[in-house]
């Protein structure tokens, strides 16, 4: 088929028809198809060719889909079946499977020299009005997680599907955080293993909902996604400085690469620093891990700025999955927090206990000093100390909390 040539899919009824469609509130079934990694067609070959691509496939599902079934063109590459029978969980299948196996063996060919092989992914609903719209996305969703070019009926009781309710009212809760300013501190002490005392604190996020304190382990990525992780951070800062104003401790706040990224942590951090009368050098600035997949030139330049300005450098969770050794020694910490995961098992796991041992050593070697995490009794706190960890903190000594 040549460019231009078609004008069926302009033809097919469109969103709008859809929706009035859903409106009439009839119990259907819903099938959504959604062609899979779509978007590489159109910037690799470009929009007239991606239309030329979702032409025959709008031709193609107008021949293979059931007689009774209405078809929609839902979105750039979303097309809908409707089909208002009954139908059980098997004619779910045959309907999809059908339409899979007809595009396993269509090609799809342009200007009789570009030919594609186009996979789709469907998601089912069957409910009553718009409702079968989310539904169906969400099918589609879940499906990709585990496969593409196949089908999934949605399942509310899922465990996928009680995830996204889980985020859900978590993106509601830190919405509401933010407008009413219910971020909090809490702080945790940190021992010298030298010493025995309490030499510093990190500075940790909370929110308070209703008569709950929550951890950012609910709400960091319904944060990240509404795009309030900036202000979690410059609450912390704010309310952080405050508290340690008339205290002599050195604190640490996390930053995430989102902070980097929009750049304003240098005016921020000097501007409480000043006003609170604070010396920079009492400010660690804890990078979560996320940091070091940022672009190097980037970060660099902004934590080597504020190392000149008097701030120190730690860097969290290290030894997890991205953890890279050379990107440490270019980053230069002041500071190096082991993942908690080994130090919580050094003592009942031998992989553990040498993985916390090859870092320190390598820590020892360059000059950082070393922070033991998740210590929570003391059999754990001894091993530490026998590695010659600089500091440890954990429960064993003190669960985070609102006041010093």
């Amino acid at each position: 088929m040549s460019l231009d040539s078609c004008s069926l899919i302009s033809n097919i009824a469109n969103n709008a028809e859809l929706i009035n469609k859903l409106k009439e509130e009839k119990k259907v079934n819903y099938f959504l198809i959604n062609l899979d990694n779509f978007s590489n067609i159109n910037s690799v070959y470009g929009y007239k060719v991606g239309d030329e691509v979702l032409c025959q496939v709008a031709n193609y599902l107008a021949m293979v889909k059931p007689k009774s079934a209405l078809l929609y063109r839902f979105s750039a590459d979303k097309f809908v079946l409707v089909d208002e029978r009954e139908l059980e969980e098997n004619d779910f299948i045959s309907i999809s499977e059908a339409i899979l196996a007809f595009f396993s063996q269509a090609d799809i060919v342009i200007d009789g020299n570009l030919e594609f092989k186009v996979s789709l992914s469907i998601g089912i609903s069957c409910d009553r009005g718009l409702a079968n719209i989310t539904q169906a996305e969400t099918a589609v969703d879940e499906l990709r997680e585990m496969r593409r070019h196949h089908y999934y009926l949605y399942n509310p009781l899922s465990k996928y599907v009680k995830a996204q309710e889980i985020k859900n009212y978590w993106i509601l809760r830190i919405k509401e955080a933010v407008a009413n300013e219910n971020i909090i501190p809490y702080f945790q002490p940190i021992i010298n293993n030298s010493t025995g005392k309490i030499e510093k604190y990190e500075c940790l996020a909370r929110i308070k909902d209703e008569n709950k304190i929550i951890s950012p382990y609910m709400f960091i990525d319904a944060a990240r996604i509404t795009g309030n992780l900036s202000y979690v951070t410059k609450s912390l800062i704010s309310q952080s400085f405050k508290k340690f104003s008339d205290k002599d401790f050195e604190f640490s706040i996390n930053i995430t690469g989102e902070d980097l990224l929009l750049g304003y942590l240098e005016f921020y951090l000097l501007k409480y620093a000043q006003k609170y009368n604070i010396n920079p050098s009492r400010v660690v600035l804890e990078m979560l891990e996320d940091i070091t997949t940022l672009d190097k030139g980037t970060t660099l330049t902004q934590l080597n700025s504020l190392r000149e300005k008097g701030f120190k450098i730690a860097i969290d969770d290290f030894g997890a999955e991205n953890s890279n050794m050379s990107r440490l020694l270019e980053l230069k910490p002041d500071y190096l927090k082991i993942d908690g995961a080994f130090i919580k098992n050094i003592v009942s796991d031998e992989n553990s206990a040498i993985i916390v041992e090859s870092i320190v050593l390598l820590c020892k070697k360059s000059g950082i000093k070393i922070i033991a995490e998740y210590v929570h009794n003391e059999e754990v706190q001894e091993k530490v100390k026998a590695f010659g960890i600089d500091y440890s903190q954990g429960y064993y000594f003190s669960e985070p909390k609102p006041n010093l």
